[in-house]
């Protein structure tokens, strides 16, 4: 295989990842025009469709799908190898890329990465914020993070922070005029302010006491995907909200917010770092796992 036609197999790939020209013309740093001729002089070559476009959107074909599962590791693998080279090089370099929740992100992985960048100038960091589950290898990710019990199977996992507690928080206002719930059923004749899952749903309020288990579905006026917005509409006095322990401290003790339903919120298991076993960590991985480390 020549030099070109491996550098076109990574362009299609791209694009099959993002499901976009434009994006992946990004990604590459490649003009949109010179990326969609490179796509299609490689189909013209193989006699084969690769990719279905259309106004909106771009999805694989038939032809396209089984090579996307041999060229996803298989590049992945020849980026490790790269990377490792740099060990004979004394200096770790190459990109690290993390698929990771918002809140992760902001307050477990940001300290790592702006020590390792600022120690490691040759390293790159994209860390990529979404609130679903994404797979790490299909993504071409050197990584993900979630909390342990949402880890996907068949990988490597590492603990990075301590365990977590939810907090069931209102403002004084809406609680004089309302009443405090005595048990998460009291939700239901509450005004909430909900979740908005990456998948459309609606987060249902989790609640352990004495080893029993309850999920509730709440109802309210107003729901929104960013959890700033929800903190500003409980402390307007709109509702109720279930948001993490430390995202509500800082509001608690000014006295912005109030909690609820304490007894109801038992500590679980907090984030894990996770990747494929079958991956080879490059030097620059190595020293991001060794900065996350989780040590009580």
């Amino acid at each position: 295989m020549r030099r070109e036609e491996l550098g076109s197999l990574a362009m299609f790939l791209a694009v099959a990842e993002e499901r976009s020209f434009t994006r992946a013309a990004a990604k590459l740093g490649l003009s949109q025009s010179a990326l969609s001729h490179a796509i299609r002089r490689l189909e013209a070559k193989l006699g084969l469709r690769l990719l279905t476009r259309t106004t909106r959107s771009v999805a694989p074909t038939e032809a396209g799908e089984p090579l996307i599962e041999t060229l996803a590791p298989a590049l992945e693998q020849i980026d490790a190898s790269i990377a490792s080279l740099t060990e004979l090089q004394g200096r770790p370099a190459g990109t690290i890329r993390i698929t990771t929740s918002e809140h992760a992100a902001r307050t477990l992985l940001w300290p790592a990465v702006d020590r390792l960048t600022s120690e490691y100038p040759d390293v790159r960091v994209e860390l990529i914020v979404e609130s679903g589950l994404t797979d790490v290898v299909a993504g071409r990710f050197d990584a993900g993070v979630r909390l342990g019990e949402r880890l996907e199977q068949d990988m490597i996992a590492m603990p990075i922070g301590p365990r977590l507690r939810m907090a069931t928080v209102g403002a004084a206002e809406y609680l004089a005029r309302r009443g405090k719930p005595a048990t998460p059923h009291d939700l239901t004749g509450h005004d909430c302010i909900n979740l908005r899952m990456a998948d459309g749903s609606l987060y249902a309020w989790e609640y352990e006491k004495d080893g029993r288990d309850l999920k509730v579905r709440v109802d309210g006026q107003i729901a929104s995907n960013d959890v700033g917005l929800i903190l500003s509409a409980a402390v307007a006095g709109h509702g109720l909200a279930h948001l993490p322990e430390d995202r509500v401290g800082g509001l608690l003790a000014e006295g912005a917010l109030e909690r609820v339903l304490e007894d109801w919120c038992e500590p679980f298991d907090g984030y894990y770092l996770y990747y494929p076993s079958r991956r080879q960590p490059s030097p620059a991985f190595s020293l991001l796992l060794e900065y996350l480390r989780y040590r009580d």
